[in-house]
């Protein structure tokens, strides 16, 4: 009796494994994008950040607050405020050293969705929990409502239709000490922003000039810069991007970008983005255990709790000891979708493959 009764339960447990199965294996044929922009919480989960930048999803994730002393989250409706919880904690220390410097309060943009992947519109990177967009605009005197940052609009610090930032009476060095005070953080890896505002970068930064090498020369980002965090200690299976490579980036690859050449490569405009037509199949295989992982029991619960905790620094190489990369190394064809090659720093012809987006 106890046989038949043991032969019933694992007749139902193995049941109940080959319908779950049965499931996933569907499941992996859903888009990405549909799936986990779904997701309205992050994984009660260890942190973990899976994969690449730009085809990745994170586990443990906790959200930025949509509202702090020095910073204020814009566009909250996209439920795009979540991240790994060292890139949530050096945005909150960033806000503060940049208010002591001067400005007043980050305006946060897209973070990453609560348990990454790819987004159902903009980014391509994002995915995994280490990328965060901050604006070229200061948070106001009185607090932007939910509502008006619905509708606010970033600024700009081109001139219209140009390659070239605002002229000299408009362009604040305040902006300089800003991209200069995060780039200080040796968490931080890049920061992309509109090839004109590195050429201006260059030509007027004096005295220490080894942060310039993290700032990174992207087509957008002319009305917000865009942070990247390496891979963490407690992430193996992230994969991380090559380094930088010595020098401050104010060289001919820079040059390039003011030349006649088109910034973006030529693309038939009927071809969906890889973004679109990604498969749950596609992403790392954690990416759905990451999916079935309970979630905090509210938003309020999953923010971060961090307040003024000290920000864990990742082991890092410092810019001196980075490996020199030859200006004739091999260009390469750009995808937001594929790991940067193992050739350093991208140059021109056809295309640098920052992996910004």
């Amino acid at each position: 009796m106890r046989f038949l009764v043991g032969g019933a339960r694992a007749g139902i447990a193995a049941m109940v494994f080959f319908a779950v199965l049965g499931v996933q294996s569907g499941w992996a044929a859903e888009l990405a994008k549909n799936v986990f922009s779904a997701q309205q919480l992050p994984s009660a989960a260890q942190p973990q950040s899976y994969g690449f930048y730009s085809k990745g999803c994170f586990a443990g994730g906790v959200g930025l607050p949509l509202d702090g002393p020095t910073w204020q989250v814009m566009r909250p409706s996209r439920n795009r405020n979540w991240g790994h919880p060292t890139l949530i904690a050096l945005i909150e220390k960033f806000s503060r050293d940049a208010v002591a410097d001067g400005w007043n309060g980050l305006l946060v943009g897209d973070i990453s969705q609560p348990r990454g992947g790819p987004m159902s519109t903009g980014h391509a990177s994002h995915q995994i929990g280490l990328d965060a967009d901050v604006w070229f605009r200061s948070m106001p005197s009185t607090p932007y409502s939910l509502s008006a940052r619905e509708k606010v609009e970033a600024v700009s610090l081109l001139k219209p239709g140009t390659k070239y930032v605002l002229d000299e009476r408009r362009w604040d060095p305040v902006y300089a000490r800003l991209l200069k005070r995060a780039a200080s953080y040796p968490l931080v890896e890049r920061i992309f922003v509109n090839p004109a505002i590195k050429k201006k970068l260059c030509e007027t930064v004096t005295g220490d000039r080894s942060w310039l090498g993290k700032i990174r020369p992207f087509w957008g980002h002319d009305a917000h810069f865009h942070i990247r965090i390496g891979c963490q200690p407690d992430s193996p299976d992230c994969k991380p991007q090559e380094p930088i490579g010595r020098g401050d980036g104010c060289d001919k690859s820079l040059a390039w970008w003011f030349t006649d050449e088109p910034w973006r490569p030529a693309k038939n405009p009927d071809a969906p983005k890889a973004r679109d037509v990604m498969t749950l199949a596609s992403l790392p295989a954690q990416c759905r255990a990451v999916l079935t992982q309970p979630s905090p029991p509210s938003f309020e619960a999953a923010l971060f709790k961090g307040g003024s905790m000290p920000v864990a620094v990742a082991a890092t190489s410092q810019p001196g000891d980075r490996p020199t990369i030859s200006e004739t190394a091999t260009p390469f064809t750009a995808s937001a979708f594929a790991e940067t090659p193992v050739i350093g720093v991208p140059l021109p012809r056809p295309r640098p493959g920052s992996q910004a987006d």
